[in-house]
């Protein structure tokens, strides 16, 4: 197992090179760039970014050489200083060809630098912290809450497979799956947040302005109070594929000839799917874990974060695409993208922890 482990790490160098690579040449295709941000900023002028992103690559705008015109390389820069310019492609390391940029920022990333955003004026690090518990909040509930109803939820229709009880369930959880988290929301503003019926939860942020003053008890009922709807409104999409995998994974198990064997022992129902058949279902849901752990805490949920005005992590990559925040960008890019190899790890050496009988090494060799 250790030989497997390491050669795992070892693909995660290449592997990590290879997708950091590809996104560095595809975000130097796109067109406009951080120096075209910068400028409408000091003109004033919106539309100068607008036309970067009609036309022109991040490449060419950004390739360091003026035109005879002075500044005109660079859309909306008419009229500006050609040093100006310079100071600003040197600022944004734009005086430098791509090459040079892209292994600049691998070596700073092998050291877990992550610099400084371009427009916030403070560290990456600094800012991903900031919005984290806007994250953690909504991520650590939603599969809390996913995982304790859906795994007894398919547990239970796999025992009733067929009944009236698992066709309902079964169309009751694909509606939720259906319809996008972000229409739930609404529905619950409109219903509960004062949109034209009741007002039981608040609309923004994840403590009320008197936070400072409340008790540890009213300080919990507060931020309970406030995640509520967010919760909720993620969640409700996220029981499908996993009660579905639940109980297809039960249902497999339970047609298998040990389950027959133990039954003719006069084991009970109950000893037998919790004895013998949980273990062996849930063996896929519980690797799938880890996995499930990344996408919910870091993948975001930005039309949540932006109808119930919070400031997370979906909110901070989308404003990082869209203002060209390089560092912002590549710098959460690496993390998770490390992050998720190795979750990907951790999921096999998960399977090893429920079946020791697993043997990855084996089956590589």
């Amino acid at each position: 197992m250790i030989r497997y482990v390491l050669h795992r790490l070892l693909l995660v160098v290449p592997t990590l090179f290879g997708i950091m690579t590809i996104n560095f040449l595809i975000v130097q295709a796109a067109p406009g760039g951080p120096v075209e941000q910068a400028i409408a900023e000091l003109t004033g002028d919106a539309t100068a970014t607008t036309s970067a992103l009609a036309g022109g690559s991040a490449g060419e705008l950004a390739s360091g050489e003026l035109s005879d015109h002075g500044a005109s390389a660079y859309r909306g820069s008419r009229g500006l200083d050609p040093d100006m310019i310079a100071d600003l492609e040197q600022q944004f390391g734009f005086d430098k060809p791509p090459h040079e940029r892209f292994a600049k920022m691998m070596w700073s990333y092998l050291r877990f630098d992550f610099g400084t955003s371009f427009f916030q004026d403070a560290s990456v690090v600094d800012i991903v912290v900031s919005k984290l518990p806007v994250s953690v909040s909504l991520g650590l509930w939603t599969i809390l809450i996913v995982y304790a109803i859906s795994i007894p939820l398919g547990i239970r229709k796999a025992v009733h497979d067929g009944t009236k009880f698992d066709v309902w369930s079964s169309g009751a959880i694909f509606v939720g799956y259906a319809v996008p988290g972000f229409l739930f929301a609404i529905l619950f503003v409109i219903l509960f947040a004062g949109g034209s019926f009741f007002r039981l939860f608040p609309l923004r942020g994840l403590t009320s302005d008197n936070w400072d003053q409340l008790g540890i008890l009213q300080r919990a009922a507060d931020y309970l109070w406030h995640v509520s709807l967010p919760v909720a409104s993620i969640a409700l999409g996220g029981f499908a594929t996993l009660t579905m995998l639940t109980k297809n994974s039960f249902l497999e198990e339970i047609g298998k000839q040990y389950v027959l064997t133990a039954r003719a022992k006069g084991l009970t129902e109950r000893r037998v799917l919790l004895g013998h058949v949980f273990r062996n279902a849930m063996l896929v849901v519980i690797s799938g874990f880890p996995q499930a752990f990344l996408a919910v805490f870091f993948t975001g949920s930005l039309l949540i974060e932006v109808i119930f005005s919070l400031d997370g992590l979906g909110r901070l990559g989308y404003d990082a695409v869209m203002r060209r925040d390089y560092p912002i960008v590549f710098g959460t890019m690496y993390v998770f993208s490390l992050l998720g190899l190795l979750m990907n790890l951790a999921s096999d050496l998960t399977y090893t922890l429920v079946d020791p009988r697993i043997d990855f090494e084996s089956n590589e060799a």
